[in-house]
């Protein structure tokens, strides 16, 4: 079954700046490092995955090495975690393991259900299956890997949004205001 078998190897995405991958199956160690726009889906990684990721999307929808997330400063990562040990495996010292966003559950069902359309993917196929369930319990079968500088960042732009105006560079850096 492809989605117990490495389909592409070690450092597959290393600095894609741009585009989209769906593979049905396994990648090896340091997927998406340095990733800087690429979206992605897989269905689960080795070690060292998504480290110093400063851009773009990636789904997996299986388990992931340890030290994940280790440098990364932004994009999003979205990890299914049916047994919730993913915490184990995840580096802290730049991100949050969080709960999906309403928005954020939309976009991955939508990266899902194209990943499954593109590759017939059996995995994504049971995700989208149990997805109300994914959500349902009390803790949730996918989480957000948000780096905290990044978030902060998005949280200033769009409140500078909300009041028409641009972001000042104290709120983007979070330094108080002068």
């Amino acid at each position: 079954m492809a989605e117990e078998n490495i389909i592409i190897g070690n450092v597959a995405l290393y600095g894609a700046t741009g585009g989209e991958a769906f593979v049905r199956g396994l990648a090896g160690e340091r997927f998406c490092v340095r990733n800087s726009g690429a979206h992605a889906v897989v269905e689960g990684i080795g070690d060292h995955g998504c480290e110093y990721m400063t851009g773009g999307r990636v789904v997996i929808l299986g388990r992931t090495g340890r030290n994940f997330a280790a440098g990364m400063s932004g994009g999003i990562a979205y990890v299914l975690d049916p047994e919730g040990d993913f915490e184990s495996r995840c580096n802290p010292g730049m991100v949050e393991i969080e709960p999906l966003t309403d928005e954020d559950i939309e976009y991955v069902h939508e990266l899902v259900s194209r990943h499954v359309a593109l590759t017939d993917s059996q995995r994504g196929r049971s995700v989208l299956d149990s997805w109300t369930s994914l959500f349902g319990g009390s803790k949730p079968g996918i989480v957000r890997v948000m780096p905290r500088d990044y978030k902060r960042v998005l949280l200033a732009e769009a409140r500078a949004r909300a009041e028409s105006r641009e972001p000042d560079f104290s709120e983007l850096i979070g330094a108080p205001a002068a």
